[in-house]
Protein backbone atom coordinates (compact mmCIF):
# COMPACT_ATOMS: atom_id res chain seq x y z
CA UNK A 1 0.00 0.00 0.00
CA UNK A 2 1.16 3.33 -1.09
CA UNK A 3 1.52 5.85 1.62
CA UNK A 4 -1.37 8.60 2.06
CA UNK A 5 -0.10 12.33 1.35
CA UNK A 6 -2.50 14.16 3.59
CA UNK A 7 -2.57 17.76 2.37
CA UNK A 8 -3.93 20.73 4.54
CA UNK A 9 -5.40 24.22 2.86
CA UNK A 10 -5.07 26.69 4.95
CA UNK A 11 -1.72 27.23 6.31
CA UNK A 12 -0.37 25.35 3.99
CA UNK A 13 -1.61 26.55 0.46
CA UNK A 14 -3.21 29.30 1.61
CA UNK A 15 -0.71 31.24 4.06
CA UNK A 16 -2.79 33.71 6.71
CA UNK A 17 -1.81 37.47 5.99
CA UNK A 18 0.77 39.06 8.41
CA UNK A 19 -1.04 41.50 10.88
CA UNK A 20 -0.83 44.34 7.93
CA UNK A 21 -2.55 41.81 5.64
CA UNK A 22 0.44 41.13 3.84
CA UNK A 23 1.20 37.46 2.45
CA UNK A 24 4.18 36.40 0.52
CA UNK A 25 5.13 37.86 -2.62
CA UNK A 26 5.34 34.04 -4.23
CA UNK A 27 1.12 33.93 -4.31
CA UNK A 28 -1.50 35.25 -6.10
CA UNK A 29 -4.89 36.42 -5.40
CA UNK A 30 -8.08 34.62 -6.18
CA UNK A 31 -11.74 35.06 -5.50
CA UNK A 32 -13.63 31.52 -4.45
CA UNK A 33 -17.23 30.76 -4.10
CA UNK A 34 -17.08 27.87 -1.83
CA UNK A 35 -20.02 25.52 -1.04
CA UNK A 36 -22.95 27.21 0.71
CA UNK A 37 -21.73 31.16 -0.20
CA UNK A 38 -23.42 33.20 -2.62
CA UNK A 39 -21.31 34.57 -5.82
CA UNK A 40 -21.81 37.61 -4.38
CA UNK A 41 -20.19 36.51 -1.25
CA UNK A 42 -16.37 35.07 -2.48
CA UNK A 43 -13.78 34.14 -0.20
CA UNK A 44 -10.00 36.06 -0.94
CA UNK A 45 -7.17 33.40 -1.06
CA UNK A 46 -3.63 33.62 -2.06
CA UNK A 47 -1.88 30.46 -3.72
CA UNK A 48 1.45 30.19 -4.84
CA UNK A 49 1.22 28.83 -8.59
CA UNK A 50 4.65 26.75 -8.08
CA UNK A 51 2.97 24.70 -5.33
CA UNK A 52 1.13 22.59 -8.26
CA UNK A 53 3.97 21.45 -10.05
CA UNK A 54 5.64 20.93 -6.66
CA UNK A 55 2.56 18.51 -5.46
CA UNK A 56 2.53 17.15 -9.36
CA UNK A 57 6.37 16.27 -9.11
CA UNK A 58 5.32 13.87 -5.72
CA UNK A 59 2.31 12.73 -7.46
CA UNK A 60 4.45 11.67 -10.77
CA UNK A 61 6.91 9.51 -8.46
CA UNK A 62 3.83 6.47 -8.19
CA UNK A 63 4.64 6.55 -4.53
CA UNK A 64 2.09 8.52 -2.83
CA UNK A 65 -1.56 8.90 -2.47
CA UNK A 66 -2.71 12.28 -2.32
CA UNK A 67 -5.80 12.86 -0.26
CA UNK A 68 -6.78 16.90 0.44
CA UNK A 69 -7.37 16.64 4.72
CA UNK A 70 -8.78 20.22 4.64
CA UNK A 71 -12.08 21.65 6.40
CA UNK A 72 -12.27 22.80 2.60
CA UNK A 73 -13.37 19.23 1.81
CA UNK A 74 -14.93 18.39 -1.27
CA UNK A 75 -14.21 22.06 -2.04
CA UNK A 76 -10.61 21.45 -2.49
CA UNK A 77 -11.21 19.25 -5.31
CA UNK A 78 -13.31 21.81 -6.64
CA UNK A 79 -11.90 25.22 -6.06
CA UNK A 80 -8.49 25.10 -4.78
CA UNK A 81 -7.04 21.93 -7.09
CA UNK A 82 -8.13 23.73 -10.41
CA UNK A 83 -6.28 27.01 -9.78
CA UNK A 84 -3.15 24.82 -8.84
CA UNK A 85 -3.18 22.63 -12.00
CA UNK A 86 -4.36 19.81 -9.89
CA UNK A 87 -6.26 16.63 -11.09
CA UNK A 88 -9.22 15.91 -8.82
CA UNK A 89 -8.15 14.40 -5.85
CA UNK A 90 -10.15 12.83 -2.76
CA UNK A 91 -10.50 13.81 0.51
CA UNK A 92 -11.01 12.86 4.02
CA UNK A 93 -15.02 13.54 4.96
CA UNK A 94 -14.20 15.69 8.22
CA UNK A 95 -17.03 16.98 10.10
CA UNK A 96 -17.99 20.67 10.60
CA UNK A 97 -17.23 20.84 14.27
CA UNK A 98 -18.82 22.79 16.72
CA UNK A 99 -15.17 24.03 18.19
CA UNK A 100 -13.51 27.49 18.95
CA UNK A 101 -10.07 26.05 18.86
CA UNK A 102 -8.42 23.65 16.72
CA UNK A 103 -7.45 21.55 19.61
CA UNK A 104 -10.18 21.00 21.83
CA UNK A 105 -8.46 18.16 23.59
CA UNK A 106 -4.85 19.43 23.11
CA UNK A 107 -4.49 17.66 19.65
CA UNK A 108 -5.35 18.88 16.52
CA UNK A 109 -9.21 18.45 15.86
CA UNK A 110 -8.72 16.60 12.46
CA UNK A 111 -6.59 13.66 14.38
CA UNK A 112 -8.95 11.30 15.47
CA UNK A 113 -10.93 11.30 12.45
CA UNK A 114 -7.93 10.65 10.14
CA UNK A 115 -6.20 8.37 12.38
CA UNK A 116 -9.64 6.60 12.30
CA UNK A 117 -9.63 7.14 8.30
CA UNK A 118 -5.76 6.12 7.55
CA UNK A 119 -6.02 2.41 10.09
CA UNK A 120 -2.62 1.29 9.33
CA UNK A 121 -1.94 2.59 6.32
CA UNK A 122 1.47 4.93 6.53
CA UNK A 123 1.25 8.58 5.82
CA UNK A 124 2.66 11.87 5.88
CA UNK A 125 0.41 14.74 6.71
CA UNK A 126 0.83 18.26 6.28
CA UNK A 127 -0.45 20.67 8.38
CA UNK A 128 0.53 24.25 9.99
CA UNK A 129 -1.53 23.35 13.13
CA UNK A 130 -0.20 20.39 15.13
CA UNK A 131 0.85 20.43 18.56
CA UNK A 132 3.23 18.65 20.49
CA UNK A 133 0.54 16.26 20.99
CA UNK A 134 -0.36 15.19 17.42
CA UNK A 135 3.83 14.60 17.44
CA UNK A 136 3.59 11.99 20.24
CA UNK A 137 0.95 10.29 18.05
CA UNK A 138 3.29 10.15 15.15
CA UNK A 139 6.01 8.92 17.14
CA UNK A 140 3.26 6.00 18.48
CA UNK A 141 2.23 4.95 15.21
CA UNK A 142 6.05 5.07 14.11
CA UNK A 143 7.08 2.90 16.78
CA UNK A 144 4.24 0.10 15.65
CA UNK A 145 5.97 0.40 12.33
CA UNK A 146 3.24 2.53 10.76
CA UNK A 147 5.58 4.56 8.37
CA UNK A 148 4.12 8.11 9.60
CA UNK A 149 5.85 11.91 8.86
CA UNK A 150 4.41 15.27 10.24
CA UNK A 151 4.94 18.22 7.95
CA UNK A 152 4.36 21.47 9.60
CA UNK A 153 5.11 25.14 8.01
CA UNK A 154 4.98 28.20 9.32
CA UNK A 155 1.47 29.16 8.27
CA UNK A 156 2.18 33.14 7.22
CA UNK A 157 4.24 31.45 4.27
CA UNK A 158 2.89 27.83 3.76
CA UNK A 159 4.58 25.05 2.78
CA UNK A 160 7.93 25.69 1.20
CA UNK A 161 10.11 23.90 -1.51
CA UNK A 162 12.13 22.21 1.57
CA UNK A 163 8.72 20.78 2.66
CA UNK A 164 8.31 18.73 -0.74
CA UNK A 165 12.19 17.82 -0.51
CA UNK A 166 11.64 15.95 2.89
CA UNK A 167 8.33 14.48 1.60
CA UNK A 168 10.44 13.19 -1.53
CA UNK A 169 12.58 11.68 0.62
CA UNK A 170 10.41 10.22 3.19
CA UNK A 171 8.38 8.50 0.50
CA UNK A 172 11.75 7.18 -1.46
CA UNK A 173 12.74 5.68 1.61
CA UNK A 174 9.45 4.48 3.16
CA UNK A 175 9.34 2.34 -0.62
CA UNK A 176 12.69 1.44 0.01
CA UNK A 177 12.17 0.02 3.10
CA UNK A 178 8.66 -1.63 2.40
CA UNK A 179 10.39 -2.74 -0.60
CA UNK A 180 13.54 -4.71 1.23
CA UNK A 181 10.60 -6.13 3.51
CA UNK A 182 9.06 -8.34 0.90
CA UNK A 183 12.44 -8.73 -1.29
CA UNK A 184 13.59 -12.40 -2.40
CA UNK A 185 16.08 -12.17 0.10
CA UNK A 186 14.06 -11.13 2.99
CA UNK A 187 11.98 -14.44 2.75
CA UNK A 188 14.99 -16.32 1.98
CA UNK A 189 16.16 -15.13 4.94
CA UNK A 190 13.12 -15.74 6.88
CA UNK A 191 12.77 -19.58 5.86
Amino acid sequence: MRPYLLIDIDGVLIPFPDADGTTPATHARHEVVPTGRSADDPVTIWLNPAHGPALMDLMRTGLLTPVWCTSWRQDATTLIGPLLGLPPLPHVDLPRPDITTSHPNGYLWKRDHVDAWLGDAPAVWIDDDFTSLDHEWSAERVARGLPTLLIQPNPREGVQPEHFAEVSVWATEVSTLRGSESSPLREAEAA
